[in-house]
């Protein structure tokens, strides 16, 4: 691995290329805060992906992808005194500092649900009025159900046992049933989304991240169904035209081939 002076030598490296980016390319000449947003977005959720496939070179990728983009986000901002990469770290060491005292300070923890504890209460000195303010409001639905969980569990109010939370999503579960006997679709979502949140609280007491656990499933099903068309490709008959025992039959097949 690269020494901390080699380190620092390859980012002001960066930073260097970065500066002659912004001076004489017309594409980076043009970029704002807007117009990179979505490009950061997508770069973040490439970084998820490759996380969720364990692939280490892939990794390193997508994090330089998404360390070019704080390292312009910072250009920009120079560019109108409005701050820089240096200011940027200074915040955050400071952020850091600040909401560590069992490190910095004389405060003592147990485990690390302690330290959560702490820091959301620590959030809530600096001027927060909610603990659930720093909730991004475009986090995708079901992270942002985990983070909520997750945020309010800081501060206390959270189940005491696993099996009070899967209590709570037999009771949804039940409720949901009665909803669409009843059959009023504005009650059935309503309920659907009780279950969910319900779930992915549970979730959280069994230690299962619930994002990865769905997206480790959508890919599971797309290789699963993929096999399925090339079965059918090869067997000269279309997936349309087929009934779905005769589907099942390769379906099975790829179960065991990608067991």
């Amino acid at each position: 691995m690269n020494s901390r002076e080699q380190q620092l030598a390859s980012f002001n490296k960066l930073l260097d290329v970065m500066d002659e980016l912004r001076a004489k390319c017309p594409w980076d000449k043009k970029q704002t805060f807007e117009t990179l947003r979505h490009l950061t977005i997508e770069e973040t959720y490439e970084l998820a992906d490759a996380i969720l496939e364990n692939d280490k070179e892939e990794i390193k990728k997508e994090l330089g992808d998404l360390l070019l983009h704080i390292v312009f986000y910072a250009k920009i901002g120079s560019e109108t005194d409005s701050f820089d990469l240096g200011s940027i770290s200074d915040s955050i060491v400071e952020k850091l500092i600040h909401r560590h005292p069992h490190i910095y300070g004389d405060v003592t923890v147990a485990d690390e649900e302690e330290v959560k504890r702490n820091w959301e209460k620590l959030k809530l000195k600096e001027g927060k009025s909610s603990v659930l303010e720093g909730v991004p409001k475009s986090l995708p639905a079901l992270v942002k159900a985990s983070r909520i969980q997750e945020k309010v569990a800081g501060i206390g109010f959270d189940w005491e046992e696993p099996q009070q939370v899967w209590e709570k999503v037999q009771e949804e579960l039940n409720e949901l049933n009665e909803e669409i006997k009843l059959g009023n679709k504005d009650n059935i979502e309503a309920e659907f989304g009780d279950v969910l949140f319900s779930m992915i609280n549970y979730a959280r007491f069994i230690d299962v991240n619930p994002e990865n656990a769905l997206e480790r499933t959508n890919k599971k099903f797309t290789k699963r169904f993929q096999y399925l068309e090339l079965a059918a490709k090869k067997n000269n008959k279309e997936l349309s035209e087929m009934t779905l025992t005769e589907m099942d039959v390769f379906w099975e097949e790829s179960k065991k081939y990608f067991k």
